[in-house]
């Protein structure tokens, strides 16, 4: 779906990058992460921050890019990513059928923004339904062709990094 209104690899790397989740970069290290050319990679940072939907803000000698909340369409970028990525759906039917679910955290690749291809996420709650965990976790792989491993927890550690998707 992306791939038809974005023709840009690039760009659809940077759309994924700063609106899957709040996360910053800088020219170099995206470039590195993307195993792009630094300049593609600028090309398409300044088509968006010119269209507005980046700002960037000076640290020191490195000029560090994040999406621009303030812009009028941020929710619904936002939104088509994570309908990209069908985190939403996934999410969603967790929640919904997995018991006590508390918090859903996605961790990984994911919560840095690259779509490797694997979906990492950690459930925190009390018995939760591992069966039918399998089995969303096997529809999700035919569906989204994407792997997805989840770890459960009883209670939150308090330290894990990630997206929370779901509880406070």
């Amino acid at each position: 779906m992306l791939e038809s209104l974005v023709t840009s690899k690039t760009r659809i790397k940077l759309l994924l990058k700063f609106f899957s989740h709040r996360n910053s970069g800088y020219l170099r290290a995206l470039a590195k992460e993307f195993e792009e050319s630094t300049n593609s990679v600028r090309v398409e940072l300044n088509r968006l921050t010119e269209a507005g939907l980046l700002v960037s803000e000076d640290e020191g000698k490195t000029k560090v890019y994040m999406a621009n909340e303030k812009h009028p369409f941020f929710e619904e970028i936002k939104g088509m990513v994570s309908k990209f990525l069908g985190l939403d759906e996934l999410m969603e039917k967790i929640v919904k059928r997995m018991g006590n679910v508390e918090k859903a955290i996605i961790t990984g690749d994911y919560a840095r923004g690259i779509d490797s291809g694997t979906i990492q996420v950690t459930l925190i709650g009390k018995d939760l339904d591992e069966e039918y965990l399998r089995f969303l976790m096997d529809k999700t792989h035919e569906k989204l062709k994407r792997k997805v491993q989840v770890e459960l927890l009883d209670s939150d550690p308090g330290d894990l990094n990630g997206i929370l998707v779901y509880g406070n």
